[in-house]
This record gives structure tokens, C-alpha cells and sequence, in this order.
């Protein structure tokens, strides 16, 4: 087996890997790849403070005021310093975007709302309510059936 290693500080990571068949060490290579590119957490800022928040504890991600915060499973709101479009890039499947300005935890949603304008609502298990647009809810209708 040959291992090249290459650091070059402006180029994209890849990892590529040519092996004759799949053994248990390619499989756990695989594993350790892919679990490196899905952090399972990330830094939530409060006042002064900072904590490391659980991915899987985090009901959704908002924005409000050009600020992007979490909801997390105590139903403290955490600001995050990533934009959306850098979360979905790094968060798991089930993380579904459900309007322009939110990201919802698909686990977590306990219901959906219909409003009588016809607007529905997610709403997730600790209560906190968020609005998902139209075209979402119709993307959204058609993988999962809703």
C-alpha cells in the first residue's frame, strides 16, 4: 500500500483512495472521513460565553436581524457565526431547509400547523414555532408525503 500526503493550504481537501477491494479498514477509513466532514458540534455564542453545542440537540437554525442563531433543545437561542448556506453545507440529512431565513431538524419537529390563511407552521418539541414558506412546504410535501 502507498500513502502521498500533500498540504497545500490553497486547494479544496480531497480524499481519494484506490484499493483493490472493500475491507474492513477501507470501510473504517470511510467512517472516520466521513464523520470528519459532519461535525457533531458547533460553537453557539451567549453574552460573554461560548458553548459547544450538540448538533443533534439543536431544533433550528435562524436568522433575524442578518444574525444567525440556534434554537437548541433548552430553549436558549445561541448565536452561530456561519450563514446558512455554510450550515447545510456541513449539517446532516436531516436538516431540511423550511423557509429562506430557517433550517429545521427534521427529528425534532413534534407537528405541523395549518394557520387558516393557509400558512403552516413547524413545531418542534421544546414549542418554539417556525414558519415554513410555501415553497418549501411543497418540496417538502412531495419527499415526505406530508
Amino acid at each position: 500500500m502507498i500513502f502521498k500526503l500533500f498540504i497545500d493550504k490553497n486547494c479544496q481537501e480531497e480524499i481519494v483512495a484506490n484499493v483493490h477491494a472493500r475491507t474492513p479498514l477501507i470501510c473504517e477509513i470511510e467512517r472516520l472521513v466521513q464523520q470528519d466532514s459532519q461535525p457533531d458540534q458547533i460553537a453557539g455564542y451567549i453574552d460573554d460565553e461560548i458553548k459547544m453545542l450538540e448538533i443533534s440537540g439543536i431544533e433550528c437554525f435562524t436568522v433575524e436581524n442578518e444574525k444567525t442563531y440556534a434554537v437548541y433543545q433548552n430553549c436558549k437561542r445561541y448565536l452561530i457565526r456561519k450563514r446558512l448556506y455554510e450550515l447545510e453545507q456541513i449539517l446532516p440529512d436531516h436538516f431540511e431547509r423550511i423557509s429562506k431565513s430557517a433550517i429545521a431538524n427534521w427529528k425534532k419537529i413534534s407537528k405541523f400547523k395549518v394557520q387558516l390563511s393557509g400558512a403552516v407552521d413547524a413545531v418542534f418539541q421544546t414549542g418554539y414555532v417556525e414558519c415554513i414558506s410555501r415553497r418549501c412546504y411543497s418540496d417538502l410535501k412531495r419527499r415526505y408525503g406530508l
